[in-house]
Formats: C-alpha cells, sequence, structure tokens
C-alpha cells in the first residue's frame, strides 16, 4: 500500500484489486500497470528459497566446525506446594463458610 501511494495512486484502491485477481498478480509502481510479478521478475520464488537455503547451510556449517557455543543456562524451576486440605470453606460472608 505504501509503494502505491508513493506512486501517486490510492493504495487501498490497488490492494482490493490484487486481492480480487490471481495470486501471481501484483501492482507495478514504474509502469502503474497491473502484472504477473513473476513474470516481469518482480518476485522470484527461486530465489528467495535458494537464498533461506544457502543462509541455513552456512549457519549449520558454523555450529558444526564450532569448538564451542554459547547457549542460556537453564533455570531450575523450584516445585510448587501442595494445594490446601478440602472441606476449609471459605471467608466469611463469601459464601464457603456459616454466611455470618
Amino acid at each position: 500500500m505504501t509503494i502505491a501511494k508513493n506512486a501517486g495512486v490510492e493504495g487501498s484502491l490497488v490492494v482490493e484489486k490484487i486481492l480480487q485477481g490471481p495470486p501471481e498478480m501484483g501492482y507495478d509502481a514504474m509502469l502503474g500497470e497491473y502484472v504477473n510479478m513473476v513474470e516481469k521478475g518482480i518476485i522470484d520464488p527461486t530465489k528467495v528459497v535458494r537464498t533461506a537455503l544457502l543462509d541455513a547451510a552456512g549457519v549449520a556449517s558454523l555450529l558444526a566446525t564450532a569448538e564451542a557455543v554459547v547457549t542460556e543456562i537453564p533455570k531450575e524451576e523450584k516445585e510448587m506446594p501442595g494445594g490446601g486440605m478440602g472441606g476449609m470453606g471459605g471467608m466469611g460472608g463469601m459464601g464457603g463458610g456459616m454466611g455470618f
């Protein structure tokens, strides 16, 4: 919507038209027309997946060759105390006691 506004057109109208069209349709702000974003090379899904895989492989390689990795020590949680005894009633006047 911001790109459309910056191009001097009403962003909400552009968004509405895009939502009504096929999934690959988008707005080319440079040409001022609705186009197939993949065919025009504006969006390249293959490049996105390729980049994600390369980044993941790089991180995995780094962790595999590292001599040490710093992490947080898990905190030990204290055991919760047991519940109170049943049948103890409530606070006076609160419906659980003798109703004073």
